[in-house]
């Protein structure tokens, strides 16, 4: 039996880069009785949240909603754009456009993955240009899509989408462009049809603050058409029987009906907030967090300040230190979660999640659990990560920055 008593008196700090701690007041809308997914009140809600999420993916198309995680609309992003042996370029972030390009090829694709060599490569963004150079060379447009990571949880590198379009359309190639923004969607800026994004895929425990269980594709004219010759198969995740009974506020199976109220009391707060004013909250508690472990002495994962992600930091340890060993140190000694190294990054670096239901005092806090662990793993610090953090608060107030 899950034993729901492992921590000890006062808050767990859930400071992983998703699931992000999730508001009250979304909880408390999530705890309302679940209704007839058949009924008009159904019907209402569905119509109501699927006109508000277009304008958090920024789009006038339609965002189909799957109650399944981020992965689940991995899939359908593929599967009902493209046909069994299609070739697909896919560019190497990190940990997550990995599983991707591993899920293309279990899907019966033919991935072709690029990106800068080795580690280094895992702290920087999508080089653009190496995408246009590869489609360049593709004058018989084998390539029937492109696929890229928006913001690579696994390392906290956020990509320029825009970069990416303008790279097709300079080769002048008519591929599709994915797009997997799990972790940036409604904590990062994100356009899907002023960047001319033909699929966009996230997640519902990430930006906007719920459990894990929905996902979405945004979607394009051009995919739709796309989905309309694709032949991998595909029953749950096709795209037809979703949008058509969306028209009126249904879905063609039972969706998650607590959770979609969640989804519609979080679409209210960040509608409400402002989406512009979202973002500024997300990069003030990024800029905070960097700045502390840069007076730690430490480096940050990302490489290049342009692509620095808002939703989170990955804290490079010294060589020789296992940064895993320090995580568990903090969850042990202070109830502190943080995200882990992934991939070929594991034992390098830890990440700090800043999204969600948080604030400054959370994430003074959280860099202080961090400092102690440092110290007590042996980490030799050249100051306090906690003071630094406290001054650009207080040199940056919120107000100000939105």
């Amino acid at each position: 039996m899950l034993n729901l008593d492992f921590h000890p008196s006062g808050r767990h700090f859930l400071q992983i880069p998703g699931p992000s701690p999730v508001p009250d007041r979304i909880l408390r809308a999530m705890s309302l009785p679940t209704i007839d997914h058949r009924g008009p009140e159904f019907g209402a809600l569905g119509l109501e949240l699927l006109g508000k999420v277009k304008r958090v993916f920024k789009t006038d198309n339609p965002v189909v909603i799957y109650p399944a995680s981020g992965t689940g609309a991995w899939e359908a992003a593929l599967v009902n754009t493209l046909s069994p042996g299609d070739r697909v370029l896919m560019y190497e972030t990190g940990h997550f456009a990995t599983l991707w390009q591993k899920m293309a090829l279990r899907l019966g694709l033919e991935p072709e993955f690029i990106g800068l060599p080795g580690y280094e490569g895992w702290r920087c963004g999508v080089q653009a240009e190496m995408i246009q150079a590869r489609l360049a060379e593709d004058g018989e447009h084998a390539i029937k899509a492109v696929c890229v990571v928006h913001n690579e949880t696994s390392t906290g590198v956020t990509s320029d989408i825009a970069a990416v379009r303008r790279a097709i359309d300079a080769a002048g190639h008519p591929a599709l462009l994915l797009v997997d923004t799990i972790s940036g969607l409604a904590s990062a800026d994100y356009r899907h049809d002023e960047w001319g994004v033909d699929v966009t895929i996230s997640g519902s425990q990430k930006g906007l603050m719920l459990p894990p269980g929905i996902s979405f594709n945004a979607v394009s004219d051009k995919a739709i058409a796309a989905s309309r010759e694709a032949r991998l198969p595909k029953s749950f995740w096709a795209w037809d029987e979703v949008l058509e009974a969306n028209t009126t506020g249904y879905w063609p199976y039972t969706p998650s009906t607590n959770l979609l109220y969640g989804l519609n009391e979080a679409l209210d707060m960040l509608l409400d907030e402002g989406l512009d004013n979202v973002f500024a909250r997300h990069r003030r508690w990024a800029a905070g967090v960097r700045s502390a472990v840069e007076a730690w002495g430490l480096e940050v994962q990302c490489r290049d300040p342009a692509v620095y992600s808002p939703v989170l930091t990955g804290v490079v340890v010294p060589e020789g230190v296992d940064a895993d060993a320090v995580r568990r140190t903090i969850y042990e000694r202070f109830d502190l979660s943080l995200g882990t190294g992934l991939g070929k990054a594991k034992g390098r670096m830890f990440r700090i999640g800043h999204l969600g239901d948080c604030n400054d005092l959370t994430l003074i806090a959280t860099l202080g659990g961090c400092e102690a662990g440092l110290k007590l793993a042996g980490v030799e610090l050249s100051g306090s990560g906690v003071q630094a953090a406290l001054e650009y608060f207080a040199a940056h107030p919120r107000n100000a920055a939105q």
